[in-house]
């Protein structure tokens, strides 16, 4: 049979385009760390609103805690 492994490096098609790569690394970093606070923030609060009875507060509780976690995330 014939062997139709590779034998030249790699990248021998077009350029890679670095700089678009790097913006959506930076892309994919915010959305994870934002959406990890506000799913966060959201348990949070309604933790607070079940256990303090209360929809307002938990709500209130939630802002708070997405306030809070985006200025420690910045």
């Amino acid at each position: 049979m014939a062997d139709h492994t590779p034998t030249g490096p790699v990248e021998l098609g077009a350029h890679m385009d670095y700089p678009e790569h790097e913006r959506t690394y930076h892309g994919f970093t915010l959305l994870a760390k934002y959406g990890s606070l506000g799913c966060a923030a959201t348990l949070i609060g309604m933790a607070f609103g079940f256990f303090v009875g209360g929809a307002i507060s938990g709500f209130i509780v939630f802002l708070l805690a997405c306030a809070v976690g985006a200025f420690i995330l910045r």
